[in-house]
């Protein structure tokens, strides 16, 4: 019960952040502003949103084909089909309950390809740590080509954290940092060992476990090459629907690559924030701040995040839906063609 309650406390929090972004990024808009805002969605090029959506279904194709290449250092070779479905079905799954696409994905192929659905969690958190590194890369490429816009921001940033009002490095507080890093993991570690007797505890370990053999598993890998493509791809994608996006309004039909970058850097952060919906209020509230370093109105900027924001959204809702219905459909057939056979 204490478990359910603490899902939904944090469910309704970041729900109520969500709307607290939306109500903080329209609270100033003036009727001139909602003009601007009306008007940009009625002349914007609605027809690129097919290439969007066909640079995302090959980025979650990618991922699948990725995903595919984890699995069989342990010796399990699911159906692509499955695998690609299961990726659908998981990001259509986290526009209810945020992370939830992530469990479910796996607990859906785990039925389908009877594969232990904790060695597949593995594989999960093995993924989203090349991710991480990914999104690394993207914020070092996009900070040192445009270091001039965005090196003041990130620089006071710092500053806020780790400097004292005098603007000399604040010892208590880089101290309070690593103090309270520290405790965290000597309490975890503590637990693990003192109450490793508890059933909680020990179904805890197994499912470490069994993300520690997958992570391990990358090493196994007989096709880093393949994994490395994929990888670049499906970032390469995210980038390339983020430009076409630039081109379906005549406002922002003038920005490039670099400021693609930023826009990825800051769309992929805000995707990290736990907010229903696939980032309510938070992805468009990240765009449209980091297209104010670039000199878009503020206005313009409320509307580019939120038709990109519902483009990703309808996408995964539509296609992920499809692939709900047609997965049981797949694997009656096949299922029929191997008993013929």
């Amino acid at each position: 019960m204490n478990k359910k309650m603490l899902s939904i406390l944090q469910y309704i929090l970041f729900l109520g952040l969500s709307i607290f972004l939306v109500w903080w990024s329209v609270r100033k808009i003036t009727d001139k502003g909602w003009d601007d805002i009306k008007n940009a969605f009625r002349h914007a090029n609605y027809l690129l949103i097919i290439p969007v959506m066909i640079t995302l279904l090959l980025s979650h194709y990618s991922r699948a084909l990725r995903w595919k290449i984890l699995m069989e250092p342990m010796g399990f070779k699911p159906r692509v089909a499955n695998v690609y479905m299961s990726v659908l079905i998981g990001y259509m799954a986290n526009l209810a309950v945020p992370r939830l696409g992530e469990v479910l994905k796996c607990t859906i192929l785990a039925r389908y390809e009877k594969i232990p659905a904790d060695k597949l969690v593995g594989t999960i958190v093995a993924e989203r740590a090349f991710d991480v590194l990914c999104l690394v890369l993207v914020i070092l490429i996009t900070f040192f080509t445009q270091a001039d816009l965005i090196g003041g921001y990130l620089n006071e940033t710092l500053n806020t954290i780790v400097q004292s009002k005098t603007s000399s490095l604040s010892t208590t507080k880089i101290i309070i940092l690593v103090g309270m890093l520290l405790l965290g993991i000597t309490a975890v570690v503590v637990v693990f060992k003192k109450f490793s007797h508890i059933k909680f505890i020990q179904k805890i370990k197994t499912i470490f476990e069994g993300i520690w053999h997958g992570i391990t598993s990358v090493r196994y890998l007989k096709n880093k090459g393949w994994f490395i493509f994929h990888t670049i791809f499906i970032w390469s994608m995210y980038l390339l629907s983020v430009q076409i996006g630039f081109w379906a309004m005549k406002e922002t039909a003038v920005y490039s690559i670099p400021n693609a970058l930023s826009v990825l850097t800051m769309g992929s952060l805000a995707m990290i924030v736990p907010a229903p919906g696939g980032g309510i209020g938070v992805y468009a509230w990240f765009v449209q701040n980091t297209m104010l370093i670039y000199g878009l109105k503020e206005t313009i900027g409320f509307a580019f995040g939120q038709l990109m924001w519902s483009v990703q959204f309808f996408f995964s809702l539509i296609s992920g839906f499809i692939a709900l219905s047609l997965l049981p459909y797949f694997n009656k057939s096949s299922t029929t063609v191997n008993e013929k056979s």
